[in-house]
Formats: C-alpha cells, structure tokens, sequence
C-alpha cells in the first residue's frame, strides 16, 4: 500500500509541474535576413570604433613609454657621468699610492746599500783593531817581568 501511496503522490507531482515548466520556456522571435545584416553592421561599425579608441590609447601608451624611457636614459647618462668621475678619481688615487711606494722603496734601497758600506767599513775597522791589539800585545812585556 505505501508503495502505492508513493506512485500516485510522485505522478500528481509530476502533473503538477511538468506543466508549469513547459510554459517557462519562452519561444523566440523569428529574427529576418535584413535584420541580421543591420546588425552585423553596426558590429562592424562598433568593432571599428574600437580598433580606433584602441589604436589611440595604444599610441598614447606608445608616447608615454617613450617619454618614461628617456628619463630613464638621462638618469643612466647622469650615473654614467658618476662612473666616469668615480673612475678618474681612483686613477689618480692609484697614481698617488704608487708614486709613494716607489718613493718608499728607493730610501729602503738606499739605507740597506749605506748599511751594507758601514757593515763593510766596520769590518775593516774591526780588522785594523785586532791588527793594533795584536801589535799592543805583542809589544807588552810578559805579566811576570814587571
């Protein structure tokens, strides 16, 4: 009997609804070949007034680019003029430092060839004493004699 029930009340809804849905569909109107063609003209009017709203804003993007590119140029031209300022600056630095070191190096040259003449000389006067000690010894009578 439920089973029954269950068929009776789902057919009712069946009839009930399928109607109402049926009359939600709405036929559309028969559109004539005259009104297409009007149509797909004035799209093809509107497409060119677009191309042409586009092309200007391309061109106008296309100007402002440029415009930005060349201030971006100058601010290269002026890091550039940095560089090469930076650049002389360090030239120089490094002309001075070796203009330095070379000076440093010739007196370093210098006192180790006056070094080597005074270690020579005292070796000779080193060698003159020992001459004179030896003569002063020799001429001392022995410890005992006196």
């Amino acid at each position: 009997m439920m089973k029954k029930n269950i068929i009776i009340v789902t057919l009712i809804i069946t009839v009930l609804i399928l109607p109402s849905l049926l009359y939600a569909l709405e036929t559309a109107p028969r559109i004539s070949d005259r009104e297409i063609v009007e149509r797909l003209a004035r799209l093809e009017e509107g497409q060119k007034s677009l191309r042409s709203e586009m092309n200007s804003r391309f061109n106008d993007l296309r100007s402002e680019m440029n415009a930005r590119f060349q201030g971006v140029d100058q601010r290269f031209e002026g890091v550039h003029q940095r560089f090469d300022t930076l650049q002389w600056m360090l030239g120089l630095f490094i002309t001075i430092v070796l203009v330095i070191l070379g000076f440093v190096l010739r007196m370093q040259w210098q006192m180790q060839r006056r070094q080597t003449r005074i270690e020579t000389s005292l070796e000779a006067y080193k060698d003159e004493l020992a001459f004179i000690k030896g003569l002063i010894e020799k001429l001392l009578p022995p410890k005992g004699v006196l």
